[in-house]
């Protein structure tokens, strides 16, 4: 049976399956094999794309020690915030706090053009029209309703949807495995010599992608059962099953192509993303390719859903520990939820949203290109303070802890985080288009931007309330 006391989360609604399958909801396995796999392909460095999944995905795990240890030190809706909090004091909470905001955000709205603009055009194949901004309206109202209401209903909805895109993938994986590819099932696409061709940076980019939403398993950490198991185990299963994942279906991508006809198959595309729905016509035929184009957009609905959440619990928190008003910190009467964030987040989406609409921008090109990568860019320079966090958390307050866990491996995955932060930011209009406009300045500026706002929070708070500017992270189940 859950309780809470007013104010708070919904305890004790998600298990392990359940917080596991809200995480990869967001890493969106489809999205990331249609969309995203053949651009890295064809703009990282090709059949290299496997081996590099694999180091990304030691990153992802040498990260996670670090993040895991300080998780059962830590049980609060504020994730990366609540790390800050706990190692760094208030003020870089404060800045953490706001950038949170913006990257997610960003996420949130970038996902909502890609998804009109796909389901436009896999919608009116069936005879369905509506102009993109229709299937984005459509989806905005729907994550709201799941969002205002209880988290563990959100859940159900996610962990069907996760399930049916793993399915639809593994059926084309395990086809091309079965018929032996194009021309044999060639193992050389992990030789390190293949890593290394072509654009290595931006192969690296791409992958890191694919995993971001995965550290947000620390969000549920109020609403989880038994959180001190639940979070660090479903920590390292999100990781290991997105690392796996990819590893073993973008290998299978390139011997179904043939990995010397593969860039030049793509480039041959109009759309990249068509690859994926080539193989499917391939190697399984009738009607998987449709049925994959109908889960693509729901693969995308989950990850708007995903996001939602987190932005609704980063709001409540800001709001609770006196970051933003009052307001923002109290939930639902009856549902429980962190309900004032949610409806916050669903009016911004919609702004965004009439803006790009009204002003005739692409919901691909422009829309989801722009914008989603000021998330990314947020989320590295996250991870980048999380990590820092640890080190000095268990320098400072849990002495004896295991220095590969506390030091060495935060210390690892903070410097390639914080290289490839610099990376994005420096050539952020180069990554979206935008270079030379003043876009191209502005979106990556966000960030910075966002934390000198939290920072200048957390001084307010600090000089108001001292007492409560101390209490920042503090244990919340």
């Amino acid at each position: 049976m859950s309780t809470a006391g007013s104010n708070q989360l919904r305890r004790n609604s998600l298990g392990l399956i359940a917080v596991t399958f809200m995480v990869i909801s967001a890493a969106a396995p489809l999205t990331g094999v249609a969309g995203a796999m053949p651009l890295a392909f064809m703009l990282g460095n090709g059949a290299g794309i496997p081996a590099t999944f694999i180091f990304v995905t030691l990153v992802m795990l040498a990260f996670s020690a670090g993040y895991v240890a300080m998780s059962r030190h830590v049980t609060n809706a504020g994730a990366f915030y609540a790390y800050a909090a706990r190692g760094l004091g208030g003020r870089s909470a404060g800045a953490v706090a706001l950038v949170a905001l913006v990257a997610y955000n960003a996420m949130q709205f970038g996902l909502i053009g890609l998804l009109g603009g796909i389901a436009s055009g896999v919608f009116s194949e069936l005879g369905l029209v509506l102009p993109w901004w229709g299937w984005s309206l459509i989806a905005v109202v729907l994550v709201a309703i799941l969002g205002y209401r209880q988290v563990d209903l959100s859940a159900k909805v996610l962990v069907v949807a996760v399930a049916l895109e793993y399915l639809i993938v593994l059926i084309v994986d395990f086809t091309i495995l079965g018929k032996g590819g194009d021309h044999g099932l060639a193992l050389n696409v992990f030789d390190p010599a293949a890593m290394f061709s072509g654009s290595l940076t931006a192969a690296i980019l791409f992958c890191l992608g694919s995993f971001i939403g995965f550290e947000a398993t620390t969000i549920y950490a109020e609403e989880a059962r038994d959180p001190e198991k639940t979070i660090p185990r479903a920590t390292y299963l999100s990781v290991l099953m997105i690392g796996i994942f990819f590893v073993f279906t973008t290998w299978l991508m390139i011997v179904g192509i043939g990995a010397d006809k593969l860039v030049p198959t793509i480039q041959g595309y109009g759309d990249p993303s068509a690859l994926f729905f080539d193989l499917a016509g391939r190697y399984v035929g009738g009607p998987i390719p449709t049925i994959a184009g109908i889960l693509l957009v729901s693969s995308l609905f989950a990850a708007l859903s995903a996001f939602h959440n987190y932005i609704a619990r980063y709001s409540y928190v800001a709001g609770r520990e006196g970051l933003l008003p009052a307001a923002f910190g109290r939930t639902h009467a009856d549902h429980q939820s962190p309900h004032i964030g949610s409806v916050v987040q669903t009016i911004g989406a919609l702004i965004v949203l009439a803006i790009f609409a009204g002003l005739g921008l692409d919901p691909v090109l422009n829309m989801f290109t722009w914008i989603s990568q000021v998330g990314t860019l947020g989320v590295l320079g996250m991870m980048t303070v999380t990590s820092l966090s640890v080190i000095v958390f268990f320098r400072n307050k849990q002495a004896g802890a295991p220095a590969l866990s506390t030091v060495v491996l935060p210390a690892l995955s903070g410097v390639i985080m914080a290289a490839l932060f610099v990376y994005i930011f420096l050539h952020f209009g180069d990554l979206t288009g935008t270079t030379g406009g003043a876009l191209g300045v502005i979106l990556p500026a966000l960030i910075p931007a966002a934390a000198v706002v939290g920072y200048g929070l957390s001084l307010r708070l600090e000089r108001a309330d001292p007492a409560r500017f101390a209490r920042m992270g503090e244990n919340q189940a």
